[in-house]
């Protein structure tokens, strides 16, 4: 492998998806997943390994902008990844040792992915219903009950992101949401991004120990994906979420049940 081989195609890719992350501000891997396995025909696995060392260096940078301006709540990170860090781990671990005996792991790697895209479909579509939905119990809830559901949460996300790569994004930021009506959300964001950094690190790296990372195609994504972020960011004001986030939402749906069917 040529590690510094780049093609300007993907950065091409990477500049799209890192202004339309920038614009709504849905995890890179909703996006960039299903685009390396559609459009450019990559291997499932190759896809979500190289997805989350993407992942994880962009998000770093993001906590460290976070950090600095105090919108990260530290605690919640911890209880977060109290449960995904081990959960992580642990699908790593039994997805090395299965994935030898299974006739087709790309099938499973697929078929997961396509439902994290539909669940973070939903996650946005139907975000304000939710929280709705869930305010009253959570009102009655004790922040023990509130410390072991965060936790739960997060080793539901280290599953789901380990095998697909997504999940941190919108599924994670609506239940934290659920879960912490009072916090500011602009801390929630920064908290969501913080702990995202060592479960999409962890999972990344596992990937690779599994030969399922491409590091010219990482370098490639990266080259395009970091000024794409910033762009969006900048013209994100000039155009509405009510018109972004249904579009974006339905695109997923689509992908997502073209994966699973």
């Amino acid at each position: 492998m040529r590690v510094f081989d780049f093609n300007p195609l993907y950065s091409i890719a990477g500049l799209a998806v890192g202004i339309l992350v920038g614009l709504t501000g849905v995890g890179g891997g909703s996006l960039m997943t299903p685009l390396l396995v559609l459009a450019f025909g990559f291997h499932p696995a190759t896809a979500v390994g190289t997805d989350l060392l993407y992942a994880s260096a962009t998000k770093t940078v993001g906590t460290a902008v976070h950090g600095f301006h105090g919108t990260v709540d530290w605690r919640v990170v911890r209880r977060l990844a109290a449960g995904s860090v081990p959960a992580t781990i642990l699908t790593l671990l039994g997805l090395a040792y299965a994935g030898p005996r299974l006739d087709n792991v790309g099938h499973l790697l697929t078929v997961v992915l396509g439902f994290a895209l539909v669940l973070t479909a939903v996650a946005i579509l139907f975000r304000r219903q939710i929280l709705d939905y869930f305010a009253p119990a959570i009102d009655r809830m004790d922040d023990r009950r509130v410390h072991r559901s965060t936790v739960i949460l997060g080793a539901v996300l280290g599953c789901l992101v380990s095998l697909s790569s997504v999940g941190a994004g919108a599924i994670g930021m609506t239940a934290l949401v659920v879960l912490y009506p009072r916090l500011p959300v602009n801390r929630l964001v920064g908290s969501d991004i913080a702990h995202a950094v060592p479960l999409t690190l962890i999972a990344g790296v596992g990937h690779w120990a599994m030969g399922s990372v491409d590091f010219s195609l990482l370098l490639s994504l990266l080259a395009g994906s970091v000024p794409g972020i910033v762009i969006g960011s900048l013209i994100s004001t000039r155009v509405s979420d009510r018109v972004l986030q249904p579009i974006l939402a339905v695109t997923l749906a689509v992908v997502g049940a073209k994966l699973l069917f």
